[in-house]
């Protein structure tokens, strides 16, 4: 009981100190149970079927995830009880010099950490169960639900979830302070508050040599992740310049940790000024005692970045790209003639095509719903009706000329043999007007290439500027433009038009038919009357009078069903980037404000020797807000330089999305984490104001 009462003693007295750890603590627990309550919350959403089936991809994705952000809050736990240990040296010298055996000295710390974690698992809960509801408007918003019957909820499961891996986390942390009480010796313990941090110098040659190595190392991974990405053989390559870029960020940082203070003191007028000696020496100490802890930082902070700029890029493009990609509310698309096609690879179409399925692929898209529903095209209004053509010379290799030895070296995976796909000009600008896009004309030999995926304009562009013709029935045509113009024919939720042949009516014929093509709107005015026309499409599309042959099969595309689908997979990256880059960010400048408090407590002493020869509170406070800002900037400022290379990749392997609105989602990145992080910065600060004001207690 006695043992009990002086842990309770001990989290009173140290609760002022160390406000930063049980903010994480509990900010961590509220995070967690927020966004494991999703699941409650969307239950009773008013949405559709395509929309659940999202939420139920975008919640068994937050699982898996959970875990991992379970691993992070775990190693930040351990990490911060670490340093809190060293905190309290003293204390346990003086418990264990009037007889308290280390045995007890580990119950006071399992109560301790009973009590914080009952405390900060009660409050956190708390905290989320009402934030849970505030969340519960943003995925309405998000999912565009209905939230007319929408009611309080409580979730068991995530509270179940959430004491779970809080429990599981704080039984590693009992069994760490306990191996940390039991290797402790008195003399250091007594002794903690007058050690200096033991700086190994490191040999400036050696450290240089390693720094110019490391960099060199990673400006390779830089260009391997940016220009040359087409490069890379192989997907799994790509882990070599991420490899390679994580082991030469913890080198970099080892290599400045034993030069940083030469490098300062090699510019006296500075190093001499004021109190930059001690500031530099203090800093110095830190980077050159927690290089491992700076690299984890810097690359906790460089994945923050990366995430939240690109989840948001993704969700900001997206809502972009609805509006202009997708004009129309219904496009029908039919492939024809497959007894042609079937004929050309060599294979009897008889083995495949009952005789009415060879007849039906030669209908149009109109002529086979007048054959399954002729009542449908009532409800239909504004329709254009249009044929795809290919020819079987004119495929992305014959249209490369002289550029395709060199596009095939830096593409080794592409398909060059594919097939182009041939609009005529007329039947193109019917659609143009119909989407509100650009017409174009054409000269009798003269052709357009549309694109509007930015990852194959540029390759398109080689072939254009080659003057690259098409033969087209025996007529040679060559580009009227040598680069693609944009336009795009087929509705969707992103930018897919990787390459579009605009050419004169007469160039082709009707045997070259690849596809033909139903784009029109629904006769209904309101929300309401174009969801019974959708219904009676989805009907038509089930039970469809075609089945023997998946080709031949019409594919409906609707506005609706781009809306749903884009706008749940918006809110799903949207959500899992918001989780992860919260996680990340809280807990790097977490461990920093940790380190911080745990540093300004150890330094107590030697502030107090700055006092007592006469160096005023102005100056000593400035001394400590540059020591915290260097602290703070030097691995922020490493991970932003990442993060431009990174955000470059990102910004790659989703350009399909667009990239639209990438400037501001990382404005709004900038924002979220000067407020996480610069909050977290000046909290340490006011912090270590307070701590190093006091007299030492032991």
């Amino acid at each position: 009981m006695m043992l009990f009462k002086l842990s309770l003693q001990n989290i009173k007295k140290s609760f002022k100190d160390y406000a930063i750890y049980f903010f994480t603590l509990i900010l961590g627990v509220a995070i967690f149970y927020l966004f494991n309550s999703l699941e409650s919350q969307t239950v009773l959403l008013n949405v559709s079927s395509r929309t659940k089936e999202i939420i139920e991809l975008m919640m068994n994705m937050l699982s898996g995830v959970s875990v991992f952000v379970a691993l992070v809050l775990g190693f930040l736990i351990i990490y911060a009880s670490r340093f809190l240990m060293k905190r309290r040296n003293q204390e346990f010298g003086v418990y264990l010099t009037l007889g308290m055996s280390k045995g007890s000295i580990s119950k006071i710390l399992f109560f301790e950490t009973i009590l914080i974690g009952l405390l900060s698992l009660i409050v956190g809960l708390v905290i989320g169960v009402f934030s849970s509801q505030a969340m519960s408007v943003l995925v309405a918003n998000s999912f565009e639900a209905d939230m007319t019957h929408f009611t309080f909820v409580f979730s068991f499961s995530a509270t179940m979830k959430t004491i779970l891996y809080f429990g599981i986390m704080y039984l590693f942390v009992m069994i760490f302070n306990t191996i940390s009480v039991s290797k402790c010796k008195l003399i250091d313990l007594l002794q903690a508050s007058r050690k200096s941090e033991n700086i190994k110098l490191k040999n400036p040659i050696v450290c240089i040599l390693v720094f110019l190595v490391s960099a060199c190392g990673l400006g390779y991974a830089y260009y391997m992740v940016t220009a040359g990405l087409n490069q890379l053989q192989d997907a799994s390559m790509i882990f070599l310049p991420i490899g390679l870029g994580i082991v030469t960020t913890f080198l970099i940082i080892w290599s400045l940790s034993g030069v940083f203070l030469k490098i300062v003191m090699s510019f006296p007028k500075y190093y001499h000024r004021r109190l930059n000696s001690f500031t530099v020496r203090q800093v110095s100490s830190k980077i050159n005692t927690t290089v491992v802890s700076m690299g984890i930082i810097t690359l906790m902070l460089f994945l923050t970045i990366c995430i939240l700029s690109s989840a948001l890029s993704i969700k900001n493009s997206m809502t972009v790209n609805l509006k202009t990609m997708v004009p129309a509310d219904i496009q029908i698309k039919k492939e024809l003639d497959l007894e042609r096609k079937l004929t050309i690879t060599g294979t009897p179409y008889s083995m495949f095509l009952k005789e009415q399925d060879r007849l039906d692929t030669k209908l149009s898209v109109m002529e086979s719903i007048e054959k399954a529903d002729a009542s449908l095209l009532h409800d239909l209004t504004d329709m254009i009706s249009f044929n795809v053509y290919e020819d079987a010379n004119i495929t992305i290799k014959s249209t490369m000329g002289s550029a395709y030895n060199r596009l095939q070296e830096a593409y080794p995976y592409m398909n060059f043999e594919e097939k182009e796909e041939i609009i005529r000009i007329s039947d193109y600008n019917r659609i143009a007007e119909f989407y509100g896009l650009d017409t174009y004309e054409l000269g009798d030999h003269e052709y357009i290439l549309l694109a509007d995926f930015d990852g194959m304009i540029s390759l398109r562009n080689e072939g254009l500027r080659a003057n690259t013709p098409i033969t087209i029935q025996g007529q040679v045509y060559y580009p009227k433009y040598d680069t693609c113009q944009n336009g795009f024919v087929y509705m969707s939720q992103s930018h897919i038009n990787a390459g579009l042949f605009l050419v004169p009516d007469d160039a082709v014929i009707e045997s070259m038919r690849d596809a033909n093509v139903l784009i029109a709107n629904y006769l209904g005015n309101t929300k309401e009357e174009k969801k019974i026309i959708e219904n009676r499409i989805n009907g038509l599309s089930e039970t469809l009078y075609m089945k023997s042959l998946e080709q031949s099969k019409l594919h409906f595309s609707s506005k609706i069903s781009i809306y749903e689908s884009s706008i749940g997979l918006a809110a799903m990256v949207t959500f899992i980037g918001l989780y992860l880059g919260i996680i990340f960010l809280i807990s790097s400048a977490a461990i920093l404000a940790l380190k911080e408090l745990s540093e300004s407590a150890d330094n107590k002493v030697r502030f107090q020797v700055l006092r007592k020869i006469g160096t005023d509170e102005k100056m000593i406070h400035h001394a400590l807000f540059q020591q915290i800002l260097l602290f703070f900037l030097f691995p922020f400022l490493f991970a932003l330089i990442h993060s431009i290379f990174g955000i470059q990749f990102c910004n790659y392997i989703i350009e399909t999305f667009g990239n639209e609105k990438l400037l501001q989602s990382i404005l709004m990145t900038a924002i979220f984490i000067f407020l996480i992080y610069g909050g977290y910065f000046w909290i340490t600060y006011f912090c270590s104001k307070n701590i190093i004001k006091e007299k030492t207690r032991y």
